[in-house]
C-alpha cells in the first residue's frame, strides 16, 4: 500500500491520518482514513508509587552524596535520585532489567551491623546501608528463570549511566503489578473499511489487534507512525459528513507525544524543513520531539548513498542541550530534517555508515564555546568523566573526522 494512493476523497477536508495494518507478509493494509484525532497528544499515565527497600546497599554516585548529605542521618526531606535502573545478575550474567522511575530516599538510611551473622559485611566493602525508596516501577525486561545468586547492581537511567551503588536484594521489586487502563483515542470523521468496518457495527463486542496510524503532512507525506489498539469502544455519527463516523479506540497505544511539543508537530504539518534551526524556538522536550520525528523521514525519504571527504559547518549559536546538540549536527553532516542519530550511541553508529555521509570529512563548529559552557555538567556519555560536548568531540576525531573548533 502507498499512502498517497489514500490521500485523496472526494470532500472539502483533507485526510490527515490513515489507519493501516500489515498483514503477514509485512504489506499495509487500509483499515480507515480520517479528518482528526483526539487524544494523539496526552500526558503519560503515572506509575503508581510503590515502597521498596534496597537491602544491603553498597551506596555509589548521587546515592552516596545523598547518603552522605547534612541531615541524612538523622532522616530529613525526601531526596531524589531521577530514574534509577535495577539490572539483576545471576552469577556473571545480568538477566534481568527495571526502571525505578522518579526514585526518592523516603525514609532514613538504615546502617547495617558488620558483626551482624545474618547478614556478614564483606571487609572490602565500605558501610552498608538498607535504604527505603519511594518510586514507581516499569518492567524492561523480565525472565522468568530462577534466580541462584543473584545481584542488584544499580545504574543512573541516563546515557552515562553512572552507578549509583550495589545491592543483595530489592525488597518489593518483584511483586506482581496491574498493568495501568489503556487511554482511548478518538479517530475524528472517519471512513472506515472492512475489517474496522465491522468493529463500528458492533462496538464493545469486537476487539482487534493492533494497528499504525499514520499522520500525513499537508502533501499526503507521512510524517510520523503511532501503534494503536483496534478495540472499538464506541461509535457514533461525525459532524464532518453524513457517511464519517467519531470511532473511539479503547487503548490509544503508549509513548504519545506531550502536549508541550504539539507545535512541533505543527510545524513538521507543513513539510519536512528544508531550513536549518526550525528546532532552535522550542525547549528540550521539543527539540527531542524534533528529532523524534527526523526518524520518521530518514525511513520514508530516499536516503543518498554515503559521502565522505566533505567539509560541513556546524551553527553552533543554539546549542544549548543535548537534544540542540544532535539536531545541529544533523543539520551540518546531512541537511535539514534529516536523521543522523539522536543520543550518544545513534550518532555514534550514524558515523559507521548508512546515512548519507562516511568519515573522514571536515566538521567547522561554529561557536563553540556555547555548546562547551552549556553541556560542561552534563556527562551522559560512556565516559562518565567528560562532558558531553568533549565526548562528542573525541568520538568524532575517533571515527577519522577532522574537528575545527570555532
Amino acid at each position: 500500500m502507498r499512502s498517497v494512493d489514500h490521500v485523496g476523497w472526494d470532500r472539502d477536508l483533507p485526510v490527515k491520518y490513515l489507519l493501516v495494518q500489515k498483514d503477514e507478509e509485512g504489506v499495509e493494509q487500509l483499515w480507515g482514513r480520517c479528518v482528526g484525532v483526539e487524544g494523539l497528544f496526552v500526558e503519560p499515565v503515572p506509575l503508581p508509587r510503590e515502597v521498596l527497600t534496597l537491602r544491603g546497599c553498597s551506596p555509589d554516585g548521587a546515592l552516596s552524596d545523598i547518603l552522605a548529605a547534612p541531615g541524612a542521618e538523622v532522616g530529613g526531606s525526601p531526596r531524589g535520585l531521577g530514574d534509577v535502573c535495577v539490572e539483576v545478575w545471576d552469577g556473571e550474567d545480568p538477566v534481568q532489567w527495571w526502571t525505578l522511575v522518579d526514585a526518592v530516599v523516603s525514609a532514613r538510611p538504615v546502617p547495617l551491623d558488620p558483626a551482624d551473622p545474618a547478614d556478614p559485611a564483606d571487609p572490602a566493602e565500605p558501610v552498608r546501608y538498607d535504604v527505603v525508596l519511594g518510586a514507581g516501577v516499569r518492567v524492561d525486561e523480565l525472565l522468568r528463570a530462577r534466580l541462584t545468586a543473584p545481584r542488584f547492581e544499580l545504574f543512573e537511567a541516563t546515557a552515562g549511566a553512572r552507578s549509583v551503588g550495589r545491592c543483595i536484594d530489592v525488597e518489593g521489586l518483584a511483586g506482581p503489578r496491574e498493568d495501568p487502563d489503556p487511554v482511548p483515542l478518538r479517530l475524528i470523521g472517519c471512513e472506515a473499511v472492512e475489517p474496522l468496518l465491522q468493529g463500528t457495527q458492533r462496538p464493545r463486542r469486537w476487539t482487534g489487534s493492533g494497528a499504525d496510524l499514520l499522520v500525513l503532512d499537508r502533501h499526503g507525506a507521512v510524517m510520523a507512525s503511532h501503534a494503536v489498539g483496534l478495540g472499538v469502544s464506541a461509535v457514533r455519527p461525525s459532524a464532518l459528513g453524513d457517511d464519517l463516523e467519531d470511532i473511539t479506540l479503547t487503548d490509544g497505544g503508549g509513548d504519545r507525544p506531550l502536549p508541550a511539543v504539539r507545535g512541533v508537530w505543527e510545524a513538521w504539518y507543513q513539510g519536512p524543513p528544508t531550513e536549518p534551526n526550525g528546532w532552535a524556538p522550542y525547549d528540550g522536550p521539543g527539540r527531542a520531539a524534533w528529532l523524534g520525528l527526523t526518524t520518521r523521514a530518514w525511513r520514508v525519504r530516499a536516503v543518498r548513498p554515503d559521502r565522505t571527504g566533505d567539509e560541513h559547518h556546524l551553527d553552533g549559536r543554539f546549542v544549548t542541550d543535548v537534544p540542540g546538540l544532535h539536531c545541529a549536527m544533523a543539520e551540518a553532516l546531512v541537511g535539514p530534517g534529516r536523521y543522523f542519530g539522536r543520543e550518544w550511541d545513534s550518532f555514534k553508529d550514524c558515523l559507521f555508515g548508512g546515512f548519507g555521509l562516511l568519515p573522514p570529512f571536515t566538521l567547522i563548529w561554529h561557536d563553540c564555546e556555547i555548546a562547551r559552557r552549556a553541556l560542561a555538567a552534563v556527562t551522559d556519555g560512556p565516559d562518565g568523566r567528560l562532558s558531553y560536548f568533549e565526548e562528542i568531540v573525541q568520538l568524532l576525531e575517533a571515527r577519522g573526522v577532522t574537528v575545527v573548533l570555532r
